[in-house]
């Protein structure tokens, strides 16, 4: 990771003192955009500048800063040496909000810079006559350049970064942990369209950009809004649904299936002698091991398949359009790929252990024979892992079709 970083930096390095050389004259139009941009962006700053402290403190893997609205654009428009006067503005600001490791915030800044230059290569290959022409004519065109150009902005950014958060920068280097989520990758998309937007506006009519910082307020606001229900839904320590958004999902998932006369089943899933695992190697290791089975159960099912952590060495797996044939199959799979995992993680003192060869008990319930309410079959699926503890573990239960009511 380190070779990486410093790597990167020095590519670089290079990359925009060759930028900065080969510039051509800064002009008084040049001058002009920069100190609407600049301004534009500072407001935005001021004014999300909370929000934003609340947003980075609850993420610790990727983070989409919205100010890329205002960089895109001076990134196009402006010679190189702006855009990086710009960013260094920008970045300033977010550097007494995010309060990230120095060398973190200086590689994000020296990639923001390399993607903003590759980005200003491309627009003044493909599109600077043709914004300069606009008309309806070259509209849609233009727009659909401006776009391709944003994503190969973003795209850059997503790699250069997600491969150090791959190489170590995050201890659990999950695909949505290095390169978003779906709905940060969505907030990209819409950062750029906003940017594409700026840069339209920033040509022909200046002074309507000023409706953007209110827009961009507001997009905060929502991605915070956004984000704070993600997490109410989600578990911390694995990253999939906990209880409450398991619950939820999995209620939508029977009433469709009820709806439609389909088949369901519900898996259990139970780590066996879990505690033992906390006892030998610590806590740390054990949270290594719910993280590593959840992106097992999330890899090889499907993605209608509903996954939650039901509380602690427990998980559910919903599953639509399934009979008790393929119920088993996927019960079964699911075993085997827990037991052949083998986790590297750390021991009680810090050193590198692995831990291979880890059974779990699974329970299965269907819908119908096992109940027709979640309530219903979490209560037969729980019956069944303890029929298959009481078996002898490491193996697969289905319920008793038609249990008896529950004593309360």
């Amino acid at each position: 990771m380190i070779v990486f970083l410093f790597a990167w930096e020095a590519l670089a390095v290079a990359l925009l003192t060759f930028g900065v050389v080969t510039s051509g004259p800064t002009t008084a139009l040049d001058w002009g955009r920069f100190g609407i941009l600049a301004v534009c962006a500072t407001v935005h700053i001021q004014l999300t500048r909370r929000q934003e402290e609340r947003r980075r403190n609850r993420i610790t893997a990727v983070h989409i800063d919205l100010s890329g609205i205002w960089v895109f654009p001076g990134a196009l428009l402006l010679p190189i040496h702006l855009t990086l006067l710009l960013i260094v503005i920008v970045r300033v600001q977010r550097w007494f909000n995010s309060r990230r490791p120095p060398h973190k915030f200086v590689f994000t800044s020296f990639t923001h810079a390399v993607s903003a230059f590759a980005a200003h290569q491309l627009y003044q290959t493909f599109a600077s006559a043709e914004l300069e022409n606009l008309s309806p004519d070259n509209s849609l065109k233009l727009f659909g350049i401006l776009m391709l150009v944003g994503f190969c902005y973003a795209a850059l950014q997503a790699i250069v970064i997600g491969s150090l958060l791959a190489l170590g920068g995050t201890s659990a280097p999950t695909l949505s942990n290095v390169l978003g989520t779906k709905d940060d990758n969505l907030l990209e998309l819409s950062t750029i369209g906003l940017g594409t937007i700026a840069t339209i506006l920033l040509v022909n009519f200046p002074p309507a950009i000023v409706i953007l910082v209110l827009i961009t307020v507001l997009g905060n606001r929502l991605a915070e809004i956004n984000q704070l229900q993600s997490e109410a839904r989600t578990d911390p320590k694995t990253g999939i649904f906990n209880v409450r958004g398991w619950s939820e999902s999995a209620d939508r998932a029977l009433t469709r299936a009820a709806r439609g006369n389909e088949m369901l089943a519900l898996l259990m899933i139970d780590l066996d002698h879990f505690k033992w695992i906390n006892d030998t190697y610590g806590h740390p290791a054990g949270d290594d091991v719910l993280r590593t089975v959840a992106q097992t159960l999330d890899d090889i099912t499907r993605p209608k398949d509903i996954i939650g952590r039901f509380g602690g060495e427990e998980f559910l797996i919903l599953l639509p359009d399934v009979d008790q044939t393929a119920a088993k199959v996927a019960a079964e799979r699911i075993r085997t790929a827990i037991a052949d995992q083998q986790i590297v993680t750390t021991d009680k003192r810090g050193g590198r252990a692995r831990i291979t060869g880890r059974t779990t008990s699974i329970g299965v319930a269907l819908l119908g024979p096992n109940g027709s309410t979640v309530e219903q079959l979490l209560h037969a699926a729980d019956a069944a892992v303890y029929a298959a503890k009481e078996g002898g573990r490491n193996q697969v239960r289905f319920a008793d079709a038609d249990p008896p009511p529950r004593v309360v």
